[in-house]
C-alpha cells in the first residue's frame, strides 16, 4: 500500500464536514471538541481568511497563558507565511541587480506591510492580528478595538477577563457588521462564559468528539479510556460539560464498592494474598495520622480491609505504631506520607525498614521502569493517586469496608480546574483519603521501583 503523502500546507489539508461549517460561518461560534480534533488547524485558517476577506480589520487571539495563546498564533502565522511565500516565489534576483534593489522587489510582492512578531501580524490590506495571554483579570488586553476575537481553550479564562474583552467589539459590530467571537476548547464544568456561550443562541455551535475523528486511531483513546477517569475522558476526549464543583469520589461508585464484609482472623491470608499500607501523617497544626491497610489477590484485584486514624502523637510513636502493623500483617510496600513533619518518619523508616518504605507526598517524585536506572523517569502528582483510586472503583477492580470513616473521607474531596486547566483536589477531614489513595497505588507499584528524586 502507498505510503500517503504527509501534508505540511495547513491551507491544503483536507477538511471535516464540521470544519466546513466553521470557514463558511459569518458570526459567532462557539467550538467544543475533544483533544486532537483539529480544532485550532481550522480556528488559524478562519482567522487567515478573515483578515483577508475582510481588509483592515483586527484580530486578537487569546488565551489564559502565553503558551496555549501562542501555539494558536504560530498557526496563523504558518498559514500567511505560506501565503507570502506564494507571493514572492517569482521574485528572483535580476542579473547584476545590486542586493538592497531585489529586496525592495520582493517587499513590494510580499503581503506583509512589516516583518511579522511573536505576537503580531501586520498585512498590506491594513488587517492585523495580535496575540496576547489575557492573565487573571485582562488588565494588559485593555485599549484593543478588535473585529474578530479567538479565545483559545476559553474555559479557563477567568469571568473576569470576559468583562475586559466584550466592549472591545462595540464599535465594530456597528460600523462595520463585524465583532465576532470564535471560542474553542474543551469544556471545564457547568459555568463560566464558555459554557455560557452554548446556550446562547448567537452562536453557531459545533461539538466534535474525539471518538468521531477519523484521525486518532482507536486504540489510542481505547487506551485512554482505560487510564483516565470517566470525567476526565468526557471532557478531555468527548468534549463534555462536566460538574463544576463536585465530588472527586460519587457517590454511586462509593456505594458500589463500599460492600465488602472482611475479618483477621478470618480472611487473613499472607500465603495467597499481599498486604499494603497506606499512611498519613498529621501536618502542623493538624489533629489526625491515619493508616489504611489494601490486600491484593494474584488477580490484581484490591480490598480494602482496615483502617484507622489516631491522634497526632510524636515522631516515636508514629515509627513504633508502624513497626507493630508491619509485625502483623507482614506488608509488601508502606506507602508513606514524605512531606512536611512525614519526612522525618520517612527517613527513619527508611533506615530501619529498608525499601519497603516508599515516600509519597503529593509532590513530584521520580519512578524508575523495570528497574532499569536507564529508563526515562516520570512525576507521580497528587491528581496521579487520586485518578488511579477513582479508576480502581470505576473498573470494579476494589472494594472496601464501610465502617472506619472512609467513605466519609472519600466524600469530601471536591474538585475543580485552575485558570491554566490543572486538575485541583480539596477537602476537609481528608486525613484518612490519603492514607487511602497511598495504599491503592500498589497497583502501579508492582513492577516499578520508586526512589526519592
Amino acid at each position: 500500500m502507498a505510503k500517503e503523502k504527509l501534508v505540511t500546507d495547513l491551507r491544503l489539508l483536507p477538511m471535516d464536514r464540521w470544519q466546513k461549517r466553521v470557514i463558511k460561518h459569518k458570526g459567532n461560534i462557539a467550538l467544543r471538541c475533544g483533544r486532537q480534533t483539529g480544532k485550532s488547524t481550522v480556528v488559524a485558517r478562519k482567522a487567515r481568511d478573515l483578515a483577508i476577506e475582510y481588509p483592515g480589520t483586527t484580530t486578537l487571539v487569546v488565551a489564559a497563558s502565553q503558551r496555549q495563546s501562542s501555539l494558536l498564533f504560530e498557526k496563523i502565522r504558518g498559514m500567511f507565511d505560506q501565503d507570502n511565500a506564494d507571493a514572492v516565489k517569482f521574485v528572483s534576483r535580476k542579473t547584476g541587480e545590486n542586493l538592497t534593489d531585489f529586496k525592495k522587489r520582493r517587499q513590494k510582492a510580499s503581503i506583509y506591510h512589516s516583518e511579522p512578531t511573536q505576537t503580531r501580524i501586520e498585512l498590506k490590506n491594513n488587517s492585523q492580528i495580535f496575540c496576547h495571554p489575557t492573565g487573571r483579570t485582562g488588565a494588559f488586553i485593555r485599549g484593543f478595538t478588535v473585529d474578530f476575537l479567538i479565545a483559545d481553550e476559553a474555559a479557563f479564562i477567568p469571568d473576569e477577563v470576559w468583562v475586559a474583552i466584550v466592549p472591545m467589539m462595540a464599535t465594530s459590530k456597528k460600523l462595520r457588521k463585524t465583532g465576532w467571537m470564535i471560542l474553542l476548547g474543551t469544556p471545564a464544568g457547568k459555568h463560566g462564559y464558555f459554557y455560557d456561550a452554548f446556550q446562547d443562541k448567537n452562536y453557531l455551535h459545533i461539538h466534535v468528539t474525539s471518538e468521531e475523528c477519523k484521525r486518532i486511531h482507536k486504540d489510542f483513546l481505547r487506551k485512554q479510556r482505560y487510564k483516565l477517569t470517566k470525567i476526565q475522558y468526557a471532557q478531555e476526549y468527548l468534549g463534555e460539560f462536566v460538574e463544576e464543583y463536585d465530588q472527586f469520589f460519587p457517590t454511586k461508585e462509593l456505594e458500589k464498592c463500599g460492600t465488602l464484609l472482611w475479618e483477621f482472623n478470618k480472611d487473613y491470608d499472607p500465603l495467597n494474598k499481599k498486604y499494603y499500607l497506606g499512611v498519613d501523617f498529621a501536618r502542623y497544626g493538624g489533629d489526625q495520622n491515619a493508616f489504611y491497610v489494601v490486600e491484593m489477590d494474584r488477580h490484581n484485584f484490591l480490598k480494602g480491609v482496615w483502617s484507622k486514624t489516631t491522634e497526632r502523637v510524636g515522631a516515636t510513636e508514629s515509627i513504633g505504631r508502624i513497626q507493630e502493623l508491619d509485625k502483623k500483617w507482614k506488608f509488601i510496600r508502606i506507602f508513606v506520607d514524605s512531606g512536611g513533619l512525614g519526612g522525618a518518619i520517612y527517613d527513619v523508616l527508611r533506615e530501619k525498614m529498608g525499601k519497603k518504605v516508599v515516600g509519597l507526598d503529593n509532590s513530584m517524585r521520580s519512578i524508575e521502569i523495570n528497574d532499569d536506572p536507564s529508563e526515562k523517569k516520570r512525576s507521580i502528582l497528587k491528581e496521579d493517586l487520586y485518578s488511579n483510586a477513582l479508576i480502581l472503583m470505576e473498573s470494579n477492580k476494589i472494594r472496601f469496608k464501610k465502617e472506619g470513616n472512609v467513605i466519609n473521607s472519600l466524600k469530601s474531596i471536591t474538585f475543580e480546574y485552575s485558570s491554566t486547566g490543572r486538575l485541583l483536589l480539596k477537602g476537609k477531614g481528608n486525613h484518612l483519603c490519603e492514607a487511602f489513595v497511598r495504599a491503592c497505588w500498589c497497583v502501579k507499584n508492582k513492577g516499578l521501583r520508586l526512589f526519592l528524586a
